[in-house]
This record gives C-alpha cells, structure tokens and sequence, in this order.
C-alpha cells in the first residue's frame, strides 16, 4: 500500500473492506462455513460485546447494522455473503462519528481488525 493511501486511512472516518483492498489487513475474509452459520456466529459475536449494540440483523440479505458505544461512538455495516456451500464471504464498513475533526486516527481500521481477529478464533478461514 502507498504512502498517500496510508495517510488517506489515518485522516478519513470511514473504512470499508473489499476482495482487493490495497491494505492486506482489510480484505475480505471466507470462512469454510454456510452463510446461516456465519449469520448466527456474528449475531453472537456482537451481542457478546459490550461495547456493540446490534441494531437490525437481516438473514435474508445477510446484513447486520451495529452501533459502537463505547470509545469512539461509530456505526458498522456488517455483510455476509455465500460464494460457493460452504463458503462464505464477510465485509465491514465502518464509519466513526464525525467530532472537531473529520477523522478518527486510524480507529475505524482498528476495529475492522479487531472484528476480524475475533471471528477469525471461532471459524475456520478458506484459502484464497
């Protein structure tokens, strides 16, 4: 990744994951699973947390919307997606709320990390 696309991270509010981000850290992830089991394991995931308050968890088209409470207020689409059985595709965006400054220091990033570390523990990853 470039050095303006890091300094693009570092001073915006938003971060979004997709197949061929430029950042390796925020590419989607597959999980060797169904879309179902995903769904389920995420909607536990996050009523887990503390610090997240679920919104609206749609099964259908495989959306959750989740607000970040504590720390820095934010708002997180979470989208899962089936590619093949058993495999299943999981994409953030995150938007922090906007303060005196238009930017969040890189903590939108940090919580798409810290998602995907967590559900990276209770599934198993597909190699791409």
């Amino acid at each position: 990744m470039g050095l303006l696309q890091s300094i693009k991270q570092v001073f915006s509010n938003h971060c979004e994951t997709s197949d061929e981000h430029q950042d390796l850290q925020l590419r989607t992830h597959y999980y060797k699973t169904t879309t179902a089991h995903t769904f389920t394991e995420v909607k536990k995931l996050i009523e887990g947390l503390d610090d997240f308050e679920l919104l609206s968890a749609t099964e259908e088209y495989g959306e959750l919307s989740v607000n970040v409470k504590k720390g820095k207020k934010a708002f997180m689409v979470i989208s899962i997606v089936s590619v093949r059985p058993f495999e299943t595709a999981v994409d953030f965006s995150v938007t922090t709320e906007t303060t005196l400054l238009p930017m969040d220091f890189g903590y939108s990033k940090a919580l798409v990390k810290k998602m995907y570390e967590l559900l990276d523990k209770q599934m198993v990853l597909s190699k791409r």
